[in-house]
């Protein structure tokens, strides 16, 4: 499911409204808000249903801090990202219903609940626009075709109706197919996302 297509059914207070999978949307927006969770989190989704092992977990968020491969940690990286996840980062992820998080055993995986929540962020480039944004602008030239070409005028009168049609239609599919493709991109757990800091 896509965050922010479903209207809210419920409320907590102090925590934003639930997604139909039960997972309050502040919550998921707080966990998203701190990149060693989005990294710890993505790890968690590639996984699927498999209980991730907190040391593989600090191994691959220790390496991805520091940019180094996991062969290459100092025991100092690890341990700092042991300390923080076990203590603050992983506990807040279990009290928001994203994970469960068993720690006797040191293992953690996605709850049923979150794993029915697409987590995305649409990263949108500081001179870019939107993806609401470029549909309103197509959806604006497309009236402006509609309406010089039932104008009359040249050369835009010489273009049938068919014709008119199936070039709008075909504008809005590819557009369709690239969002697709970003918003794909753009999903925590997916192969092609890249995590930022």
């Amino acid at each position: 499911m896509n965050l922010g297509t479903e209207l809210p059914s419920e409320s907590r207070v102090g925590q934003g409204t639930k997604d139909d999978a039960g997972v309050p949307q502040g919550d998921i927006f707080d966990v998203l808000s701190n990149a060693r969770r989005r990294c710890a989190l993505h790890y968690i989704k590639q996984n699927g249903d498999r209980w991730v092992e907190l040391r593989e977990l600090v191994d691959y968020v220790a390496a991805w801090e520091n940019d180094t491969s996991i062969e290459d940690l100092e025991s100092s990286d690890r341990k700092c990202v042991y300390t923080a996840l076990r203590q603050s980062h992983l506990p807040r992820m279990e009290e928001a219903g994203i994970i469960e998080y068993d720690t006797m055993r040191g293992d953690l995986k996605l709850t049923p609940e979150a794993r029915q929540v697409e987590l995305y962020l649409e990263r949108v480039p500081r001179n870019d626009i939107t993806w609401g944004g470029y549909y309103f602008g197509l959806s604006a030239v497309s009236l402006g075709l509609v309406s010089v070409t039932w104008s009359g005028i040249f050369p835009f009168s010489e273009l049938s109706g068919l014709t008119l049609s199936v070039l709008l239609a075909g504008l809005f599919v590819l557009s369709a197919a690239v969002h697709t493709y970003q918003s794909k991109k753009n999903r925590l757990g997916s192969d092609r996302y890249e995590l930022e800091s």
